[in-house]
């Protein structure tokens, strides 16, 4: 790991345990959501979150859509 790589993970991980409320014994579970953010295997939670609500937005205006009952013709 390089030095500079283990720095920006050391600091994403540190902003992760702050926005979490500074929680004891979560260590690990920062440091390794940090890892994958620095090395882009995921999105941070927080805009994975915001980036998912449109399309659940979409998916429960389908299910009330298709619960309504259809109109005889």
């Amino acid at each position: 790991m390089t030095d500079d790589r283990q720095e920006r993970i050391r600091r994403r991980a540190h902003e992760i345990w702050e926005q979490a409320g500074r929680p004891e014994g979560a260590h690990m579970e920062h440091w390794d959501q940090a890892a994958a953010e620095i090395d882009g295997a995921v999105k941070p939670k927080k805009a994975a979150a915001k980036a998912d609500k449109p399309k659940a937005a979409k998916a429960a205006a389908k299910t009330k859509a298709s619960a309504k009952p259809k109109a005889k013709g």
